[in-house]
């Protein structure tokens, strides 16, 4: 599969086109609210080319030794462990590691996924010492692994070497591993530094894979390695092969909220060209469940069908599940595995929606009271923590504020999940009251924590302290939340194409949001099994009518109280949908705007 060109921005040489570059004023007002002003960075942003945007895997810190020692281990057959974190990025980045293992035909692994209940996140003791039993002599993590010191330390005791690859902030002591490929170490040369966990596990591959092939002079004659009871390694593993990986890189760096530019745009938007392609026969089985068109996929997609029901096997207690998915060529075994799955994924949306009710209810007494405070920090010793980054995932774009939540389940340690509305890290608000935590981490929008039961009544104000300094610090007037003005005439495929060349969105590229002033509605259906989505109808000046939807819509939402004839400002993006088997253009509501500047 050929995708990119081999244009190199880095060769000083090389120049983009130097003829002048023109915009459509609304796609460069949109450049313009992110930054990107500069006609040559943007034409890179809008057309994004697979060898110029990604880098040589070569530059992360330790993947020459990690190389040499994964290739060793595999050409004198060492039993080697795949130890990847349980979520929507650690599960893909263990399938890119399986398949390519499959590929070259070495098959003295296992993976390995933590309980997310009963071991908690990364490497622990109990599964070391289980590994090493099982005779593996080399560990390979996978999203995880970076605050691990006494687990590695103990790998290194029973003789086996850890490699490990990660992308979380080093946030203390670094294990003493054999090799670590983390673009955020320090003394670390790689150029961007924001991949994900499987974005991580990726450039090892495309390393081993350049490696051999330079060894091999890119010639792929019959190079198989035999050694003693090693059997036949295959090398002859055609140019280009490794981008149907992408699909799982595409997935997890859309999943895992880190920021959608530089390399990691280019990433996911390739990732999305395999997604729509991947012969995955689980993942087809998936999206034909969900009712999605696979070659029409967005990020939407990706988030709100896939990733949901692959965290979801973690949070319900069988994470293999999920990669077993992904990773077989089965097609019985995915039918079943998809409807465990999705069954599993009902039982956790009951979950959520149960812990969601009683933490609004709570803030709206707080509020009510007057003591919501800079950052919200809420628990119940009988919440399960494997949920709560879902339920705080909801809260903070509510109360444009970070949120963090615990739960004791089984009588152990307070544990929760936090995330950040995009003003301050989440990583740094842990930081700076590190003396309460017994472990954390993370990256700026979304973290993970552990706390002693007796200091869990102080986070609150500790935690709104080092809120106050570090927003103080950086704060300054907020930019209007919406992108532009636009009027219902302006609804039409000739402004969607001008829009979608800015995806896919995400974390540092959120989807545009428009402002509809005066709006009269036209009409108005609530739907859904129990109606809580609603559907407002509007008219332009040629009589064209046009459709708004609004999801999971809130009890105490302005829109539940409008009715045939109001008029309104209206904030919403505008998306293609293939709910009705043809594209249809219509707006995705964010809410009701009640500003006096409009």
């Amino acid at each position: 599969m050929s995708v990119g060109t081999t244009f190199n921005p880095k060769n000083p040489d090389i120049k983009l086109n130097s003829k002048p570059t023109f915009f459509p004023p609304l796609l460069k007002k949109l450049l313009d609210r992110r930054g990107l002003s500069d006609p040559e960075i943007a034409e890179m942003f809008l057309n994004p080319d697979y060898n110029r945007d990604t880098h040589n895997p070569y530059l992360l810190k330790d993947m020459a030794k990690t190389v040499e020692r994964i290739v060793s281990a595999m050409e004198n057959n060492e039993r080697v462990a795949i130890y990847s974190d349980y979520d929507a990025d650690g599960i893909p980045g263990a399938v890119i590691l399986h398949d390519f293992f499959k590929k070259i035909g070495f098959n003295n692994f296992e993976n390995y996924i933590p309980d997310r209940h009963e071991e908690g996140f990364g490497v622990n003791l109990s599964a070391v010492e289980d590994i090493a039993g099982r005779g593996a002599t080399l560990l390979i993590t996978i999203d995880c692994g970076i605050a691990d010191v006494l687990p590695i330390a103990r790998a290194k005791e029973l003789k086996i070497d850890t490699i490990i690859t990660d992308h979380h902030e080093p946030n203390g002591e670094i294990p003493l591993a054999f090799a670590i490929l983390n673009p955020k170490q320090k003394d670390c040369d790689y150029p961007f530094k924001s991949l994900c966990g499987a974005g991580v596990v990726f450039k090892l591959v495309q390393a081993i894979l350049q490696k051999k092939r330079e060894e091999n002079g890119e010639k792929y004659i019959d190079n198989d390695v035999e050694k003693t009871g090693a059997g036949k390694l295959n090398w002859n593993i055609s140019v280009g092969w490794e981008k149907w990986l992408l699909d799982m890189v595409g997935l997890a760096t859309l999943s895992d909220m880190v920021p959608l530019t530089g390399e990691n745009r280019a990433l996911a938007h390739f990732g999305l060209t395999v997604l729509r392609k991947s012969p995955r026969i689980g993942l087809m089985k998936l999206l034909r469940l969900a009712r999605t068109n696979q070659r029409n996929m967005t990020e939407d997609d990706v988030n709100f069908t896939i990733t949901p029901r692959i965290n979801a096997a973690s949070r319900m207690g069988v994470p293999h599940d999920a990669f077993e998915l992904l990773a077989t060529s089965d097609e019985i075994r995915a039918g079943l595995l998809i409807a465990h799955l999705n069954k599993i994924n009902d039982e956790r949306k009951g979950l959520v929606a149960s812990i969601i009710k009683e933490v609004r209810q709570t803030i709206s007494e707080r509020e009510k009271e007057g003591r919501l405070r800079e950052v919200i920090v809420m628990g119940h010793l009988h919440w399960k923590p494997a949920v709560l980054g879902l339920v705080a995932n909801s809260l903070k774009d509510d109360h444009d504020r970070p949120v963090f939540l615990w739960g004791k389940e089984n009588g152990k340690t307070i544990k929760g999940s936090c995330r950040s509305d995009g003003r301050v890290s989440v990583v740094e608000l842990m930081e700076s009251s590190r003396e309460l935590f017994l472990t954390f981490g993370g990256h700026k929008m979304s973290g993970g924590f552990a706390v002693e039961q007796e200091k869990i009544h102080i986070l609150e104000d500790a935690l709104s302290a080092s809120y106050q300094k570090l927003f103080l610090a950086d704060s300054g007037e907020l930019a209007e939340d919406f992108d532009d003005i636009l009027t219902p005439d302006d609804i039409n495929w000739n402004t969607y194409s001008v829009i979608e060349k800015m995806a896919p969105y995400g974390v540092g590229n959120p989807k545009p949001i428009f402002l509809f002033k005066n709006v009269k509605i036209a009409g108005v259906r609530p739907f859904g099994q129990t109606k809580n989505h609603l559907e407002l109808s509007f008219e332009n000046s040629r009589g064209d009518i046009f459709n708004a939807i609004s999801f999971f819509t809130k009890t105490n939402d302005p829109l539940k109280n409008l009715k045939v004839g109001d008029t309104m400002n209206l904030k919403a993006s505008l998306e293609k949908s293939f709910f009705k088997r043809y594209p249809e253009l219509r707006l995705r509501i964010v809410g009701v705007y009640q500003s006096a500047c409009v």
